[in-house]
């Protein structure tokens, strides 16, 4: 057991778009990150997802309308609900999903991470 400070773990991750494993509970990772730009539409064929937003204003493009979520608040969304995260300034997000879950879900592109890193004791 090790508690994690979740802004100093933020400031250590330099990268937009690369998820860091920051713990682990019941097959569900805690991961955090930083966004920033638009990501790809994708879904999850067998996860749900939540984002809780930290820090800034993530928009969540759906098919049928968008979300707009500030720190402090967060969505689920259900598995097979194509979706776009977009970050018009940098934002700071908490992920809780499936160990199995793909960034990209069903996408497979440049922005495809096949091996999540895991938060240093530093960060």
């Amino acid at each position: 057991m090790e508690k994690v400070n979740i802004a100093c773990a933020m400031a250590g991750i330099r990268e937009f778009w690369q998820p860091r494993i920051a713990g682990e509970l019941n097959g569900q990772h805690i991961k955090l990150a930083k966004l920033k730009g638009e990501f790809v539409m994708h879904h999850h064929e067998c996860e749900d997802e939540m984002f809780l937003v930290t820090k800034g204003t993530l928009i969540l493009e759906f098919a049928d309308r968008t979300e707009s979520l500030n720190a402090g608040e967060f969505l689920i969304i259900p598995r097979g609900v194509p979706h776009k995260p977009v970050a018009e300034n940098e934002v700071e997000v908490m992920l809780f999903e499936p160990a199995s879950t793909r960034n990209t879900g069903n996408v497979e592109n440049e922005l495809t991470i096949s091996t999540l890193e895991r938060l240093t004791a530093k960060e």
